[in-house]
Order: C-alpha cells, then structure tokens, then sequence
C-alpha cells in the first residue's frame, strides 16, 4: 500500500469529515479504525465524529496477516459493545469494512477466528463483514471474508489502486449515512453501496 498512502489519509480523513457533517447520523454511529499488518494497530479507538478532535494517522508496515485481525476483533468487538451498552446506549449489530490489497500472509491460519467471530451462536455481537479487495487480493478470499456473498467487492482489472481507494471510503461514507438514516425506519438495516469501478466478487470468482 505503501504507493497509496496519500489515498489512504485522505479517505480516512474525507470518511470522519463525511460523518462530522451528518450530526443527526454521526449521532448513532461510533467509528473505530484500525491498521493490520504484523499485528493489529488502533488508529481510532471507537470515536463519536461529532466530537472527536484527531483523525486517524496512516502507517505502512509489514504483511497482510488476516489472523491477527480476526482475533483482535475476536476480543474487541464484544467489550466494545459491551462498554457502550454500559453507557448506556442501544447497540446493533456491529458492521467492519475490511480493505485489503492482498491475499492473507500464514496460509489458512485466519479461517478459524473468521469462523469464530461470525458464528452468532458463539460470538453474540458477531459483525457483519463487508469485504473490499484491490491489487493482489482475490475474488474468493474476500467472498470468504465477507458474510454475504453480496458484501464482497474487488476493484475491476486495469483499475488504479489509488483510485480504488479512493472510491472504497467513498462508498463506506456513503453505507454509512445510508444505514444511519435507515435507523430511523420501522425496520433498520444495513445499507452497502458498491464502491464504483468495483465488481461484485462472487461475480469474479473462477475467472
């Protein structure tokens, strides 16, 4: 990722501003972000945008190590919710959009806390997982990421990485006022948009 930096700090800064300008969204959303390589680093600790004063710093660091991620997540998530349930709020199901630009280091390591962490029946606040690959990422790991096979995304071939990063924080803005919005309706439900010059994944499996 490293060529993408640029790309990267500024969806993440056009992401927090996107939010700040939503007060009534920003209001039932709590944004964290974090960074994996080696391990998993907190560049946002869960964060009310319309009160939160930094923004998420960008580093470039080592491999692309899936289980890390899945078992940090394993242990975050359920305190999150918990710590926010204790202040009070009511808390829905909690959604990561997972961006990677490529396959997982440590072969098949990462499928065990992958299955663990989305298992409702071990895993209460199991999160739905919306999963967007760019470069060398594949088409069916991130339909093996995601939770629904509509919820896998890959950037197009001959896409511009950048670009696709770009479009990335753009759709995830935009899922994210969408789902906030619908919060107010009789049914809440996530809203995924798919970033443009993306394809649906499962539609580019075995290609």
């Amino acid at each position: 990722m490293a060529p993408y930096q640029q790309e990267l700090s500024d969806g993440l800064i056009s992401l927090c501003e996107g939010l700040r300008v939503e007060p009534m969204i920003a209001a039932k959303l709590r944004l964290a972000v974090l960074g994996f390589a080696d391990d998993v680093q907190v560049r946002l600790a869960v964060a009310d945008m319309r009160t939160e004063t930094s923004l998420p710093q960008v580093a470039i660091r080592g491999v692309t190590n899936y289980e890390a991620v899945f078992d940090d997540l394993l242990s975050r998530i359920p305190s999150d919710v918990q710590w926010l349930r204790g202040e009070g709020y009511k808390v829905h199901r909690p959604v990561v959009f997972f961006l990677s630009d490529g396959q997982p280091t440590g072969g098949d390591g990462w499928r065990r806390p992958h299955a663990r962490l989305i298992d409702k029946s071990r895993t209460p606040t199991a999160p739905n997982i919306i999963a967007c690959g760019v470069g060398d990422a594949q088409a069916q790991t991130m339909v093996d990421v995601a939770t629904r096979d509509e919820f896998a995304f890959v950037a197009k071939p001959g896409t511009d990485i950048g670009q696709a990063v770009a479009e990335f924080f753009h759709a995830l803005t935009a899922s994210l006022v969408a789902s906030g919005h619908a919060l107010n309706s009789d049914s809440p439900q996530l809203v995924v948009n798919r970033p443009d010059q993306f394809s649906m994944a499962i539609d580019e499996v075995g290609q």
